[in-house]
Order: structure tokens, then sequence, then C-alpha cells
């Protein structure tokens, strides 16, 4: 923990670099109380973040006007902007620590295997292949972005994945079974892709969680060690554990862990549990994600989980890629509008089509009643689609 009696807040040093040895060091330092707290920020991306977060050094340059972090916070996390403004997710070295070796211990990852990071560290998902490397006490692989060959030929014994990249490894019909490992997460991968990994020889591992999770905290359905789920009365799902962010960065008024704000809304603590904005059910202790209850579409006094439609849609043999939104419309509220790459654009699917192999998948208002065909959905960094690109029709 920082411990500089004439600094009662932590320095915050915004680091705006692709992944490298100076950041990997950076981050090792911050965990270990040497240096200050970090904000990774890809390059290109940084401007909203740095506005809204105030840093006090950029790549070591004092900022004005920049805050420091409460002692215990190690490293600040930029949500990734899918809807809207970034929020600053402080993480504890603690917190941090006990999610990396939750998740070594369920891979069952030995000292000195290493781990690939090809993902953005700015993001958690990436953050947490560093400090997995660090527990292992092993050097991690480290690309500056994702080369399908690159990868394939680095060495590594783990590497964390989000589902546009193992699909990409997939289509060259690689053989996976060079990983131990492959960790997949950041978004629901599509019916079949983990499947068609497995035929290649993939050791695949699923996992749910977010940036106030330190990441992946629940593993092909089930929680890593240290970690509760339940579901409230409202259908959200619940997290306790010692994985739990420390606070939202800057905002009034704070809310602590253990906490219980009015109506537990989601991204707020109720009672020491986490509410996140996914709607899930448990049986039999493993956990179904339904989809993010800020996705769900009212359409004709119906309530349609966005997410429920992708699933179905995407498995039509005309689809390559699919998103489902809600667009305003004065009869219905919203229709329940399809998103579709694809699979070849000379004989691209109906939007006829599409409902009728639909009907038999889910209810009948869940149906699109609107299509649009595009060559490509917009990403964020993090490998997720840009859902609020979509909604506006960008």
């Amino acid at each position: 923990m920082w411990r500089n009696p004439s600094h009662p807040d932590r320095p915050l040093h915004a680091i705006v670099q692709p992944p490298g040895p100076a950041l990997f060091t950076a981050i090792r330092d911050a965990l270990a109380g040497d240096g200050p707290a970090v904000l990774p920020l890809s390059p290109g991306h940084e401007g909203s973040a740095l506005e809204a977060l105030r840093p006090t050094h950029v790549d070591g340059v004092p900022r004005p006007g920049g805050l420091g972090v409460p002692p215990g916070v190690a490293v600040v996390i930029a949500t990734s902007g899918s809807t809207g403004a970034p929020k600053g997710v402080q993480l504890s070295a603690t917190a941090l620590r006990a999610s990396a070796a939750a998740s070594l211990r369920r891979v069952e990852a030995s000292k000195g295997e290493r781990w690939l990071c090809c993902l953005p560290v700015s993001h958690v998902s990436g953050l947490q292949v560093l400090v997995r490397a660090l527990l292992s006490e092993s050097e991690p692989i480290i690309h500056a972005g994702f080369d399908p060959p690159a990868v394939l030929d680095s060495g590594a014994d783990h590497v964390s994945l989000v589902p546009t990249q193992l699909h990409r490894l997939v289509e060259l019909g690689a053989d996976l079974s060079v990983f131990r490992t492959i960790v997949l997460g950041g978004a629901a991968p599509r019916p079949g892709l983990v499947e068609q990994a497995r035929d290649l020889g993939a050791r695949v591992v699923t996992t749910y969680g977010m940036s106030e999770t330190c990441g992946g905290c629940v593993y092909d359905g089930r929680p890593l060690y240290g970690v509760d789920l339940k579901i409230g009365a409202d259908g959200l799902i619940r997290i306790a554990g010692s994985v739990l962010f420390s606070g939202y960065r800057l905002t009034e008024p704070a809310t602590p862990i253990g906490r219980d704000p009015a109506g537990g809304a989601a991204g707020t603590f109720d009672g020491g549990w986490f509410v996140t904005s996914d709607l899930g059910e448990l049986s039999g202790g493993r956990l179904r994600v339904l989809g993010r209850a800020d996705d769900v579409i009212n359409t004709g006094g119906e309530k349609v989980v966005a997410a429920a439609v992708v699933a179905a849609l995407c498995t039509h043999p005309e689809v390559a890629d699919v998103a489902v939104i809600g667009v305003p419309d004065p009869e219905w509220g919203e229709l329940v509008t399809a998103v579709v790459v694809p699979t070849d654009p000379d004989t691209p699917p109906t939007l006829a089509q599409l409902r009728a192999y639909s009907r038999d998948r889910l209810p009948l208002h869940a149906a699109p009643r609107g299509l649009r065909l595009v060559s490509g959905l917009p990403l964020l960094p993090n490998g997720k689609t840009d859902l609020v690109r979509l909604r506006a029709g960008t």
C-alpha cells in the first residue's frame, strides 16, 4: 500500500502508450506499493478519459488540476464507454491479486508458465493478464495488437482473448492446442464458436465479469474462489467477495462497499453485494447470463432481451454477425431491429426470412421488425460491439 505521509492521496499517473515492458513495470510497482497508481490508456482513445478522470500526471509529466487517489488504490480502469462517458473504476492491489490468484487456481496454471497479452491493458482483461504473469513469476509475452500468426507462434502457455479474436483463429483452422488455456471473455461468444475452437484442440474457459470485479470472476458459469453470486428480486446479478473494486473515481457521494443505497440500483452496492447491470439465472450453482438490463427493448408493451434475439439470429446460415437494438417508434415504443453482417453480401437475408426464423425460436413479440445491413459491426477497443454508435446510426 502507498505510504507517504507527505502525500495523503496517492499520485495517479496516466500512461498513454501501447502495451510494453515500461507499462508492465509501472503496474508491477503500483501493485507492490513502490510507485504511483496507474491509469493505463490506449493511444488515440485518451481524450475523454483524461478530462473525466483528472490524473496527476500523463506519461510522467505533471498535469494541472490533477487529483490523486486514496492510498489503497493501485490501478484505475476507464470503463469502455459502451453507454457513453467513461467512469474510473478504482482497483486495489489486494483485489487484483485475489482475482489473478483465483484465476490461476481455476485454470491450473503453474509457476513459470507464460501468459500472452494481446488485449489492450487499458481494459481490465488485458491488465489481468499482466497481473497473472506477476503472480506466476514469469515474464509476460506482450503484443501491441492482435495478429493471428504472431499469436499462434508466441510460445505462450495461456492467453486471454475476446470472441472476435477467437473467431479469427478459428477461421484459420489453426491448431489451438498450442495453448494450455484460452481464457475467453469480454462478450458472449456466438453459438458454436467455443465448440469449433475445441474441435481445433483448444481448451476454452469462458468467463463473466467486469471492471468492477477485476475482470472475469465466473468461469464456465461457476464463481471463482472467494466470489459469491446471487440474483436479486429485480433479476440482476449480484456479486460479493475479495475481487470487488474500491468505488468509482471522483463520484459524489461516494458509495463505499457495504453501504446499502436506496433501491440497490445497478452499479451500486446492496448490503455488500455489487449490483451489476446484467440479468441472470442461477441453477445448481451455475450462472446463466441473460443479457444487460439496459439492453431490454420495450416493444408494444412487451420486454425483449436483446441478447436472446442475437443468440437466435446468429445461428441463421446467412448471418455472419448480428447485433440487436431498440429503435424509437411512435406505434411500438421501440422496434426490435437487427443489425446484420451478411454471410454473402450479394444474397443478404430479408426481414421476412429473419422473422420467420425467429418465430421458431423466440416469442412472437421478440421477432425483429427492422433490419439494417452493414459490412461490419463497430467495435470498442475491448472487442465489444459499440452500441452507442449503432443506436446513433453511425
